[in-house]
């Protein structure tokens, strides 16, 4: 029986606590119904799920990919000055490439809860440069960076926050995530992530945020 040639790389379980409703026996017996290859964990800013994951995948012939949904300060993880939750981080998708990327996954986790919690657990430009060997970046949903300054026509600062990105992690281990809901400002963010593309020499790769397994489970 051949794979599918399709990989989630943007998915919640139920660690990602009041977002998602996956559990994670059911996602590997879904993930082995589409006959997935591999699957990748990207819980919100932690890493709770990840022996368990791991486990289940590899009972499943499932190769598992081992991430975190992280969440970056504005400027200094350090600075708690926002106002309110919104201003006070954005989105970013990290994925383990091997076991000093998990290390490092790890020590990000540690140090958003231990040094930059604030309303939620914060990382920020500077930890990413210190701890990015092994990791793989995808620019994120809406929330993340680059995807707000496209979405609100910021071409220059999107340029600008990219290219951080790529010099953090090289070019061939950032890439520009897109994603496609039937929303307008994903497509907005689309465009401008396809012209970023071309500008920069960026990847680009398709997710889907997942937070639920089954179409009955939307509401929820």
């Amino acid at each position: 029986m051949s794979h599918s040639d399709f990989v989630h790389l943007h998915c919640h379980t139920e660690y990602s606590l009041l977002d998602a409703t996956c559990k994670i026996e059911e996602l590997m017996t879904r993930a082995k119904e589409l006959r997935f290859p591999a699957l990748a964990m990207t819980d919100n800013g932690n890493l709770f799920g990840a022996i368990q994951f791991y486990s289940k995948a590899m009972k499943e012939g499932i190769k598992p990919i081992l991430g975190m949904s992280t969440y970056v300060a504005p400027g200094s993880r350090l600075e708690k000055q926002a106002h309110g939750i919104k201003e006070a981080s954005f989105h970013l998708t990290l994925l383990a490439t091997n076991e000093q990327g998990y290390r490092n996954l790890i020590k990000l986790s540690s140090l958003g809860y231990t040094e930059g919690f604030y309303y939620r657990p914060r990382v920020d430009k500077e930890v990413l440069k210190e701890f990015s060997e092994g990791l793989i970046a995808l620019s994120g949903g809406l929330k993340g960076e680059v995807p707000y300054y496209l979405y609100h026509e910021q071409m220059h600062d999107a340029r600008k926050v990219a290219a951080e990105y790529a010099e953090i992690f090289g070019k061939d281990r950032f890439f520009l995530e897109i994603m496609q809901h039937g929303i307008e400002p994903q497509k907005r963010v689309t465009q401008g992530s396809l012209q970023l593309s071309k500008e920069l020499g960026l990847g680009i790769v398709a997710t889907n945020d997942v937070h639920y397994i089954h179409q009955n489970q939307a509401m929820a």
